[in-house]
């Protein structure tokens, strides 16, 4: 059997309980919650323009869908395999759902099948991979085929074929990243698409490489310069991979978060007094992604371990008005005193454990560190499921939805588990976009 096959497999054969789908409801509130707040944004209207133009295609929904709710930094991660599933998976089920009617329960085991796709794949690319290559991007796609092949019913050949088409899609660069550009919300939305398109044909037994992963001229030998392939299959009877994906509780880069975590912690001690000096040790990673001492934009502040910093040191908070130009203006100076370096203790846990310190030197020489080996909102140190709502409530709210319109939402994601027919909410969700 080809990886693919041995992972199709390995996925059909996991158990369920309820309290799987209990967790995936959560995980597909979170979703959909980033996916409507994203419309209240600058990229949000122009995909949602460019959306209205492309008619009721699924797949084209997906897209407009996934990058919406990649847009404000707030959705989920996984941290080995450094994926956001969930702008991914849940946007193409839901956009899939709709068209083919399915049941509550039919939807979030397709999310659970989803992440368990892209997260294993995302765990086997190695470290090099991620220096060039976007993982949601690159690994998305798969875990929206492997989605999309339970929503559709797909047998295990015609999966197959979707997952070895959905991998000939895979792309995504970081280079938008150099002046701030809109493509990574693109690249989940494509993820997304990508994987509707590849199951609709495999519905029709259109083929699909069978070793499009570990083949000479397949992802792998592409795209991976140290990939683990044996990782996709490890360890079979592990807890979905959903179970062990991080929410955010601020809305920036999730490099950035466990320093955050620490410089609240440190705000608290620091009662006003005037900061001189303050040192990140951090991950090789969270440097390549966001060391950016001078963010020049909103965007590029999200991806600055300084100014995030800087703003929890300074508010005590993490928010969205935290990366306003008032804001960037203001933490100026704070962040002129900040350095980042990485450390072997946070560098040698990547991206198993994603960790960081931070240490303030007051101008009176007194000294305040604070570590993090996980960040709140790490399945360590998880949200719990009233901060879980509280955070969809406030997502709701930037997307302009009044209380009770939010509300209605809330519950009827959270009672997909027990939903035997088509859900409304799948539709009204979607409703948006137009």
């Amino acid at each position: 059997m080809t990886i693919t096959q041995q992972l199709i497999t390995l996925i059909r054969n996991k158990a369920v309980s309820e309290g799987d789908l209990q967790r995936a409801a959560f995980f597909t509130l979170d979703a959909i919650a980033n996916m409507l707040a994203g419309r209240n944004s600058e990229p949000g209207k122009k995909l949602l323009t460019w959306g209205a133009s492309q008619g009721g295609d699924a797949g084209r929904q997906a897209l407009v869908a996934g990058s919406l709710t990649h847009i404000l930094e707030t959705d989920d991660l996984h941290r080995a395999s450094v994926t956001h599933p969930g702008c991914v998976v849940v946007p193409a089920v839901f956009a899939l759902a709709a068209r083919e009617s399915s049941n509550g329960r039919e939807i979030l085991l397709a999310i659970l099948q989803g992440f368990e796709a892209m997260c294993r794949i995302g765990m086997a690319v190695g470290p090099a991979h991620y220096r060039i290559w976007h993982n949601t991007a690159t690994c998305g796609p798969f875990g929206s085929a492997m989605a999309a092949a339970s929503v559709l019913k797909l047998s295990d050949q015609q999966a197959m074929y979707a997952l070895g088409n959905a991998g000939t899609q895979s792309s995504g660069f970081w280079e938008f990243l150099e002046t701030g550009a809109m493509s990574k919300h693109l690249h989940a939305g494509r993820a997304a698409e990508a994987g509707i398109v590849a199951a609709d044909l495999a519905l029709l037994d259109f083929t699909g490489p069978p070793k499009v992963l570990e083949g000479d001229k397949g992802f792998f030998k592409a795209t991976c310069a140290d990939a683990a392939p044996e990782l996709v299959t490890a360890e079979p009877n592990l807890p979905w991979q959903l179970s062990d994906t991080s929410i955010k509780p601020w809305p920036c880069c999730r490099h950035t978060h466990p320093a955050i975590d620490a410089a609240l912690e440190l705000h608290g001690l620091l009662q006003g007094k005037e900061v001189e000096t303050v040192h990140i040790d951090t991950y090789q990673a969270a440097i390549d992604v966001c060391d950016r001492p001078h963010p020049d934009s909103e965007y590029a502040a999200k991806f600055s371990l300084y100014h995030c910093v800087a703003a929890a040191l300074d508010a005590g908070e993490v928010i969205f008005d935290s990366f306003s130009e008032a804001s960037r203006c203001r933490l100026t100076p704070l962040r002129g005193r900040i350095t980042a370096l990485v450390a072997d203790e946070y560098e040698s846990n990547y991206p198993v454990k994603w960790g960081s310190a931070v240490t303030v030197v007051t101008c009176c020489g007194e000294r305040f560190s604070a570590q993090r080996q996980a960040a709140k909102g790490d399945p360590e140190s998880a949200l719990s499921n009233d901060e879980m709502i509280s955070k969809a409530k406030m997502l709701l709210t930037h997307a302009d939805l009044n209380d009770d319109s939010a509300q209605q939402i809330i519950d009827a994601i959270l009672g997909l588990p027990k939903d035997d027919v088509s859900p409304a909410v799948v539709k009204q969700v979607l409703s948006y976009l137009r």
